[in-house]
């Protein structure tokens, strides 16, 4: 076991306002249609929520004439813009900070779970913060089109990542063995352990992360958006629910409630972590 926290965060909802939406208005699509009727026709009909977005992505590509399809580069391009939450770009360098300054053992690192696009989301800004970023992904043509789903990342399978934190299967080199996960953790034993996690997330795919780690002592964090109030009424259920831990708006900013509750949960766990490193010493 060692001395590592980890925070992971969702990203549509979270950290940003939704890229896929913000993606799909860019290139002229009508963003309620696509999300209320087509992808939900295809769930009304037995399919995967993210599945049938992705699904829907292709058929969109492929009506459109060409040199306006739906490509690695237009999508790479789209994750250069996006502007995130409040004091978002600051809130990973502000708990390195904080961390440090406890004089306590422990260390902080950043990971990604997301249904949301990944060609997207390591083009944002805040992409090098993070030590991994698992994500939905599309394969694309030779025409570096989108033509297939290549990753779903939705609701169970985002635990599959908390354990490979859990086990320290992360980077280019977890690619190579997707079935690592399943295997006990090494004579090393666990990198980090739930209750050193801290999950932040938004919607309803979050709720298995949201459930896992707040069962095993992490700390389970959910955000809303406060220009929409349909998803006010969705992250309040996730508190009558027991879900999450703490409910707060998605603003990192300096005197935000978000981040003084990340703050206070950091410290919690370094404490924590100071504390039974002495009692191992004593």
């Amino acid at each position: 076991m060692q001395n590592i926290i980890a925070v992971v965060f969702d990203f549509d909802d979270t950290l940003a306002p939704d890229s896929t939406s913000s993606f799909l208005e860019s290139i002229g699509v009508d963003v309620p249609s696509f999300w209320s009727e087509r992808a939900q026709a295809l769930v009304a009909d037995g399919w995967d929520p993210v599945l049938a977005y992705l699904y829907e992505m292709i058929r969109e590509s492929e009506s459109r004439e060409k040199g306006e399809k739906i490509t690695r580069q237009l999508l790479a391009s789209w994750g250069r813009t996006i502007t995130c939450f409040n004091g978002a770009t600051r809130i990973f360098s502000t708990l390195r900070r904080h961390v440090q300054s406890l004089n306590s053992d422990a260390t902080v690192e950043f990971y990604m779970v997301s249904s949301g696009l990944g060609v997207i989301l390591r083009h944002t800004r805040i992409a090098s913060q993070f030590k991994d970023i698992w994500a939905s992904e599309f394969h694309f043509d030779e025409n570096d089109e989108i033509a297939f789903p290549k990753n779903v990342l939705s609701f169970t399978d985002k635990t599959r990542y908390l354990f490979q934190i859990c086990k320290g299967i992360v980077g280019p080199q977890s690619r190579d063995d997707p079935f690592a996960v399943n295997r006990k953790a090494g004579p090393e034993g666990i990198r980090v352990p739930f209750d050193q996690m801290i999950f932040l997330g938004d919607g309803y795919t979050d709720v298995p992360c949201f459930s896992l780690v707040r069962k095993n002592g992490g700390v389970a964090i959910g955000v809303y958006d406060t220009e929409s109030r349909r998803k006010w009424k969705k992250a309040w259920g996730f508190i009558e629910d027991g879900r999450v831990s703490n409910l707060v708006r998605a603003d990192y900013g300096k005197n935000a409630s978000l981040r003084d509750t990340l703050l206070m949960a950091t410290e919690s766990i370094a404490q924590r972590i100071l504390l039974r490193n002495s009692s191992y010493q004593g």
